[in-house]
Parts: structure tokens; C-alpha cells; sequence
């Protein structure tokens, strides 16, 4: 059912469903903030302004394997291609527009999971 979604192969999908079937997710935004997939903030005071990066808080090997499948979703998916288009035409780097598609397809697959049906692009 997983690889209904344009980029995801058998790898992404075993692995998803490891992650989503071993423990409970409350939504799609709990599941992306286990795998270490939401940015985090770096202020500190009034003298420190960072740039806002992943919080890099989950396992290291299955957000490798999403990056790659983020890149090929990029070109391949059309609601991820569409959110990366817009994200960089709004002045975002291209890395950032890069963790936002990961977490898309995070959410996509955490969705085709709980529902139970193929993957629908909602962009037309």
C-alpha cells in the first residue's frame, strides 16, 4: 500500500512500517517529530538568532533513507514537488525546502497507513 506513493520503494515502505506499527502516533506530526524530522529553533537571549535546523532526535539511518526518497519525491510526487516549488519560491534554501518534503512524506505514508487506502495526490 506504502509504495501507492510516488518514491517510495520497498525500503522506505519496510522501514515506515516498523516505525508506525511499533509504537502509537497520535497524528503524522508525532510520528515526523520521532523520526527527528521537525525544525527546532536556535535563539538563545536576545544576542542569538540561528537558522532553524531538524532536530535530528531519531534514528539517523531511516532519515538517511528518507533524504534520498525526499529527492526523488521532489521531482516525482506531485504534491511534494508542488510544496517544494512553493517553499523555494518564497525565498527558503533549498535544504529547508528538502526537510519540509521528508516530513511530507512522512506524513503521507503515516496517512495511507491509518487509512488504508492508495496514495491520492491532492494537487491536480
Amino acid at each position: 500500500m506504502l509504495e501507492s506513493i510516488p518514491a517510495v520503494g520497498k525500503v522506505i515502505a519496510t522501514r515506515m512500517l516498523m516505525v508506525i506499527g511499533s509504537r502509537q502516533f497520535d497524528d503524522a506530526h508525532h510520528c515526523a517529530a520521532y523520526l527527528g524530522l521537525v525544525p527546532v529553533q536556535h535563539d538563545s537571549g536576545s544576542s542569538v538568532k540561528g537558522r532553524a535546523r531538524l532536530s535530528k532526535a531519531g534514528n539517523p539511518v531511516i532519515r538517511a533513507k528518507l533524504y534520498r526518497a525526499a529527492v526523488v519525491a521532489i521531482r516525482y510526487n506531485p504534491d511534494i514537488k508542488a510544496q517544494y516549488e512553493r517553499l523555494t519560491n518564497k525565498g527558503k534554501s533549498k535544504m529547508s525546502a528538502l526537510g519540509a518534503a521528508m516530513r511530507k512524506l512522512v506524513q503521507i505514508c503515516f496517512g495511507v497507513l491509518k487509512h488504508q487506502q492508495p496514495y491520492q495526490p491532492q494537487t491536480g
